[in-house]
């Protein structure tokens, strides 16, 4: 069976039907290729808490309101990139974070972002997924229809809550491979204390 190219129909539904559908594709940025292993759905905005968009249209989330199959790059923790793939028609305003997934071509280039890194973990969770692709701010926006494509067998598809957040936190919109070595370990949301020396602490965006 030859490989198969997503269309931007495949997209353009609710992220939390396409996130499942996107495990075990492959994703191709650049020299490497990632073939995934962990996603989660972020819905629409007034419905979703946990979402970039759940208070509307900013210069930040613009990308998340285009059309469906780009992809929107966001910057967290002041170092990190993520990547999420954009759902629905162009207005809604929703999209698939790409948690985690397994480096299936261009290793060596990978290799070389992660250097000293165990090949299971170059792509094991968000940032370092972003970072094993060499997903960046100039990615923002990017159209990645022609960029996905179909792998091989995915087995047992597992769901569950989303990861790290304060909001939306019942949500089972997280989705992975079960069983598979590359999907990052769960972590509730653990709200940061205030201690004398600080000024502020600012709780971490949500992850899409």
């Amino acid at each position: 069976m030859g490989v198969e190219l997503l269309t931007r129909d495949f997209f353009d539904r609710p992220a939390h039907e396409v996130a499942p559908e996107l495990l075990g594709r492959v994703l191709v940025h650049g020299d490497v290729g990632v073939r995934l292993t962990e996603v989660e759905a972020y819905g629409l905005p007034g419905e979703d808490p946990a979402s970039h968009t759940y208070r509307g249209r900013t210069p930040r989330n613009a990308v998340m309101f285009g059309p469906p199959g780009h992809l929107y790059v966001y910057f967290t923790y002041g170092m990190h990139y993520c990547a999420n793939l954009v759902c629905l028609p162009e207005g809604h305003g929703s999209a698939v974070l790409l948690r985690a997934g397994e480096v299936v071509s261009g290793l060596s280039h990978a290799r070389a972002r992660r250097p000293g890194v165990k090949d299971r973990d170059l792509a094991r969770g968000p940032a370092r997924l972003a970072v094993a692709l060499g997903i960046g701010r100039p990615d923002n926006g990017l159209d990645m229809v022609g960029n996905v494509m179909t792998g091989g067998p995915v087995g047992q598809v597992a769901s569950g809550p989303r990861t790290g957040i304060s909001t939306g936190v019942d949500t089972p919109w997280r989705f992975w491979i079960a069983g598979d070595p590359t999907v990052s370990p769960y972590r509730a949301h653990t709200p940061r204390r205030r201690n004398s020396a600080a000024t502020s602490v600012q709780e971490a965006p949500p992850s899409s």
